[in-house]
């Protein structure tokens, strides 16, 4: 039993950020508020007030629709941008803890396929059509772990491998997402069967 639950600790950093967020990791104080709320307010809430700024502005204002459309061409190109600064920020230590990280891509390449056999199913259980089916798939299987990396990086020193995990699953998903592009239209033709 011991072994099992060594594996899960080890394997199951993303929950831990949430537990430790939770002040629920055994009981300890292991995370520095100030820097986590820091990260939090900058890197995800004020991006996502933003946004729902921008839409607000777009349904009233013609000003706000030039915002949204500019912001959403340029959607991939900074997605890109933002991939290569945080993976080539990380890359090394990432490359110093190997050993350690690929015991996690077994573990995030079955929530992959996992993730695209349940968004399969969920898909049939609405009806929905190919291309809505695609896009339940291509869902499920994309975490947006980057999303928890600034709050990964305010933890302190003694979770440093927790930026890591988050990097490597961010490779994973990628790889993830490039094998998918040319399976999931095979698994889901463009005339599904009734």
């Amino acid at each position: 039993m011991s072994r099992a639950v060594e594996w899960w600790d080890r394997h199951q950093i993303p929950l831990y950020l949430v537990a430790i967020a939770a002040g629920a990791f055994a009981g300890l104080a292991v995370v520095e508020v100030t820097p986590f709320l820091e990260a939090f307010g900058v890197l995800i809430a004020a991006p996502l007030a933003a946004a729902a700024v921008v839409q607000a502005l777009a349904r009233r204002h013609r000003a706000g629709r030039i915002v949204e459309e500019v912001m959403a061409g340029s959607m991939v190109p900074l997605m890109m941008a933002t991939l290569a600064v945080v993976v080539g920020s990380q890359i090394s230590a990432v490359g110093s803890q190997a050993l350690a990280l690929v015991r996690l891509v077994p573990l995030y390449s079955a929530f992959v396929v996992l993730a695209v056999a349940v968004g399969r199913l969920a898909a049939r259980t609405a009806s929905l059509d190919a291309a809505a089916t695609r896009a339940v798939m291509f869902s499920a299987a994309t975490r947006n772990s980057l999303v928890v990396l600034p709050l990964a990086l305010a933890l302190p020193a003694v979770l440093d491998i927790a930026p890591l995990a988050v990097v490597t699953q961010t490779l994973v998903e990628l790889v993830a997402m490039v094998v998918l592009v040319r399976l999931v239209p095979r698994l889901v033709p463009e005339a599904l069967p009734a």
